[in-house]
């Protein structure tokens, strides 16, 4: 329980620069008393290499995900795109805690003042530079609702380089708005599967009205990149150097809310679907409770017919269906797991993130699973109070904080991770008010 200013604001290691825009990001891994498990070589299962990973990544990404150093620096040329929208705000959600009937002290860190409206691009614009100091001239990847292809579309075009995006059927099809985004800003896009790859070929033969899932999105795109010695592939969720990029968002609300005048976050809750927003808005507050300055808990709130972390197993799997990446442990429902095609497009990944999963393990942070319904609900709820209608990823962690506070009898901190809006998701609000939408499709089976 928190109710007075911070004692130890110094304690942690200068990372913002008075700007308020961080200047380096933070490796968990180098605070870690239990090393995450390595990513293995998928043919010969032994720890990946850098030189493994060289068909598929820039040499500076490939660097970051093997590093363990704690602090590393973010290159001038990405922190001058970043001014462009950062800081991004960690405001008081005082009309929504009123709403709530709750004694908690709400903030929210809202990633939708981006220039795309979500936090994909704070990894987008570095994986972008990355690549174009290798001479790199065009990237293939994945997206699900649309929120990475658009954001690492921007990114292209800020770097001159060429972009071929693979979309998950589902949200091609339900979503056109933010495929239009990406074709603005110069990005090609796929519905996946496609038969433009082997891997969408042999999806479609199987399933022909499959409505895709991001695993399948993975292995198209990593497929073109292999197979062309001037492309690189990128990835907008999952490994280690996409979760580095994004601690700029808890950089920022560590220093944030003690410049608010609070102790510590009691709880932070974030969305989950491959797991780098979650965890580049929590790791930074783990940090604190790593060094034993802060007793913060962490939630993971995933959607109920996606549930990797509360009904999957953790193990070492692919990162797509045609087993085409290094494997992983991680918490994860099966490669070949399709999931049904919900609203939060964006949280339909089978897996998540290695080192999201290793602090899940080590106890550091939980998972709560919640319906799309209640989702939509408490996001209604919020935009009718605060004025901001949330993706539906986003809306997940606010119901899930919303549960909680209403719950509570006594004052606590609760920060909200707000990844982004949901202007271009009105259709799926539509759904939902019209009294459309299924309360959950089913999960899982079996599990």
């Amino acid at each position: 329980m928190t109710a007075s200013p911070s004692a130890h604001a110094s304690a942690t290691p200068p990372s913002v620069a008075d700007s308020g825009i961080p200047t380096h990001w933070y490796n968990i891994v180098g605070d870690l008393a239990v090393a995450p498990p390595p990513h293995l070589h998928p043919g010969t299962r032994e720890p990946i290499t850098a030189d493994d990973l060289a068909p598929l990544f820039a040499s500076g990404l490939i660097e970051q995900e093997l590093s363990t150093e704690t602090d590393i620096e973010i290159p001038e040329a990405v922190r001058e795109v970043y001014a462009g929208y950062r800081s991004t705000p960690l405001f008081r959600a005082r009309s929504f805690e009123k709403a709530l009937g709750t004694p908690a002290r709400i903030y929210v860190k809202y990633e939708g003042v981006s220039p795309v409206g979500s936090h994909k691009v704070n990894s987008a614009v570095a994986q972008a530079y990355y690549n174009s100091l290798d001479g790199v001239t065009r990237l293939t990847t994945e997206t699900g609702a649309g929120q990475w292809g658009s954001a690492l579309s921007f990114a292209c075009a800020k770097f001159g380089i060429d972009l071929e995006v693979w979309q998950v059927r589902a949200s091609y099809d339900s979503k056109p708005y933010r495929r239009f985004l990406i074709e603005t800003y110069g990005g090609t896009v796929h519905p996946s599967p496609s038969d433009l790859t082997e891997a969408g070929r042999a999806v479609l033969a199987e399933h022909p009205d499959t409505p895709g899932s991001l695993g399948i999105a993975v292995s198209e795109a990593v497929e073109v990149a292999v197979k062309d010695a001037a492309a690189r592939y990128t990835l907008g969720s999952v490994l280690n150097h996409v979760v580095l990029h994004q601690t700029v968002i808890g950089l920022e609300a560590v220093e944030q809310l003690r410049a608010a005048g609070e102790d510590q976050a009691d709880v932070v809750f974030g969305c989950a679907g491959g797991g780098s927003n979650l965890a580049g808005l929590s790791f930074p507050f783990l940090r604190e409770v790593i060094h034993e300055r802060a007793t913060t808990r962490v939630v993971a709130v995933e959607p109920a017919a996606c549930p990797s972390i509360t009904r999957g197993e953790y193990r070492y799997d692919h990162g797509d269906i045609a087993g085409l990446t290094p494997l992983l442990k991680m918490h994860t429902l099966g490669q070949d797991f399709i999931p049904d095609p919900i609203h939060a497009g964006g949280l339909r990944y089978h897996g998540m993130a290695p080192l999201l999963s290793h602090t899940v393990e080590l106890g550091y942070v939980q998972g709560q699973s919640v319906a799309q319904t209640d989702a939509f609900s408490a996001a209604v709820l919020f935009a009718r109070n605060e004025g901001i209608v949330p993706a539906p990823e986003s809306s997940h962690a606010i119901a899930a904080a919303a549960e909680y506070a209403r719950g509570l009898t006594e004052p606590e901190v609760i920060v909200i991770g707000l990844s982004g809006h949901g202007q271009l998701d009105l259709p799926a609000y539509h759904s939902y008010l019209s009294g459309e939408l299924d309360r959950d499709p089913p999960g899982p089976s079996g599990r």
